[in-house]
Order: C-alpha cells, then structure tokens, then sequence
C-alpha cells in the first residue's frame, strides 16, 4: 500500500526544474503528480512516476541527485473537516507525519493526498484499522487512466 516518490534536490536558482522534467520528458517518462518545496539555496521536487526506478536512472544521467522515499496515498474526505480527521487519527496513534501533499486527482466525494510518515507500515495499519482507504499503486495508476 506505499508508494515510491523520487525526491530531487535543486539548486534553488533558474532553469534547476527544467533539467529533470525534461530528462523525463526525452526518455517518455509521464510524472503522476508532483510538489516543490524550497529554501533560499535549494528546492527539493517530489514525484510519483510508476516507473521510478527507470526514472530514477534517467534523472541521475542528467546530473540529478535522487533519493526513493515511501508515502502513502489517502482518500480523504472531501468536505469541511475531512482532513483534520485524518490528521487526529494520525496524532493519536502517535505517528509523526513528515509532510504532505494533494494529488491533483478528485473522485466524488473524496480527494486523494500524499502522506509521507516517519513509520509508513504504523500509519498504513492504523488508518485501514479507523476506516481509512489507503490506495496502493495498481489503483492509483488505474484512476489516473480513467
């Protein structure tokens, strides 16, 4: 039920996110989702790509440093309070959440979101046990194609 994220280290200076995107772009590499965090000297761009390991390759051909990462995709509630339930069920099991991130993919009533934990197997367990729908990478990849 994790998912592997590609987590790559920029320069925080013009044209840095270029080189991977167009590295992926020239091997037919498609990126799922994505998110950029920065600092003043450096960013740090996270991607879901199904074929991580060949993207991983490819990126560090083009001079990328890459590291694989586990997060966890969640159904979340879509609705006012929806998230904030996810994040007590989270508090309460004592499970430090690392950061987050939206998916830009929407199903009815419920929006899907990237969780990174600093025990992915702890938060998994204790989200499936309060009712939680974990999504794994066969189902994340077949609702990306719909």
């Amino acid at each position: 039920m994790k998912l592997k994220q590609l987590s790559v280290f920029l320069e925080n200076k013009p044209g840095q996110l270029t080189i991977p995107c167009k590295a992926l772009a020239d091997a037919d590499i498609n990126i799922t989702t994505l998110s950029l965090a920065d600092t003043h000297q450096f960013g740090i761009l996270r991607l879901l790509i199904r074929e991580h390991e060949r993207a991983k390759k490819v990126l560090e051909e083009a001079g990328c440093v890459v590291n694989i990462t586990e997060v966890v995709a969640i159904d979340v509630p879509d609705r006012p309070g929806g998230l904030a339930e996810v994040l007590e069920v989270i508090e309460a099991g004592g499970i430090n959440l690392e950061y987050m991130y939206a998916f830009t993919y929407r199903k009815r009533n419920e929006a899907l979101m990237i969780f990174r934990f600093e025990n992915p197997d702890a938060a998994v367990e204790l989200l499936q046990n309060k009712g939680f729908k974990v999504v794994g990478g066969e189902e994340l990849s077949r609702r990306v194609d719909e």
